[in-house]
């Protein structure tokens, strides 16, 4: 174009589809105003990390309530005298260990499911970034092997109740506590798995970890 004896270049607009644009948006190519949020998770993956959470904070709380309604009296039989037994899980330093870290991860759990479930009715990403990624993955291994260690010592302590000591006369004390054993085996199971639920949260961040960017 000339003007004044000059060259003037020619500005042209062009406009993009609405396809186009979604397209460029959704894949984050685009940059400026248009530019989309990456995401290193789909929608699917995001809920079922929530899915995982929920579960872990709801077995937490069985093992949880299992142990704490652990509690019986009973009599038992030594050389023919009977002698009255009385059971409860605040007895075992084990059990009140077991307690104390099935209350910590269902407090964990809730707070973490607060914060997702929050993020997903704004349609936001569930894991914002890396340093939120490496923190939830600290916090769930340290919650794992403190459960893994919570139920070894009460599988311990219960294999003693069910067993009895050899060459000694104490006796099998789950048969006249059978209410109480039983109780803290479904406790212990219950443990076993959250732990499990929280090794596998840990294994979906560190798979976060690897496809994020940022």
């Amino acid at each position: 174009m000339m003007t004044n004896g000059q060259k003037v270049p020619l500005e042209v607009a062009v406009q993009l589809p609405d396809s186009k644009v979604a397209a460029m948006e959704n894949s984050g190519t685009m940059s400026g105003p248009l530019m989309g949020t990456t995401r290193p998770f789909a929608r699917k993956a995001e809920l079922l990390h929530v899915a995982l959470r929920l579960l872990c904070m709801a077995t937490s709380v069985a093992a949880l309530s299992f142990m704490v309604t652990a509690h019986q009296s009973s009599s038992v039989s030594i050389y023919g005298f009977k002698l009255p037994v009385y059971s409860k899980w605040s007895f075992s330093h084990s059990f009140v260990y077991l307690v104390g870290v099935s209350a910590a991860v269902v407090a964990h759990s809730l707070l973490q499911l607060l914060i997702s479930m929050s993020r997903l009715l704004r349609k936001s990403p569930v894991i914002t970034s890396r340093s939120h990624a490496w923190l939830i993955f600290a916090g769930d291994q340290v919650f794992a092997y403190a459960m893994i260690g919570a139920g070894a010592a009460a599988s311990g302590v219960t294999n003693l109740n069910r067993t009895g000591i050899q060459h000694a006369p104490l006796p099998n004390f789950c048969k006249p506590l059978h209410y109480f054993c039983d109780h803290v085996a479904v406790s212990i199971a219950f443990t076993f798995f959250s732990c499990f639920l929280l090794a596998a949260l840990a294994v979906h961040e560190v798979m976060w970890l690897s496809k994020s960017k940022y």
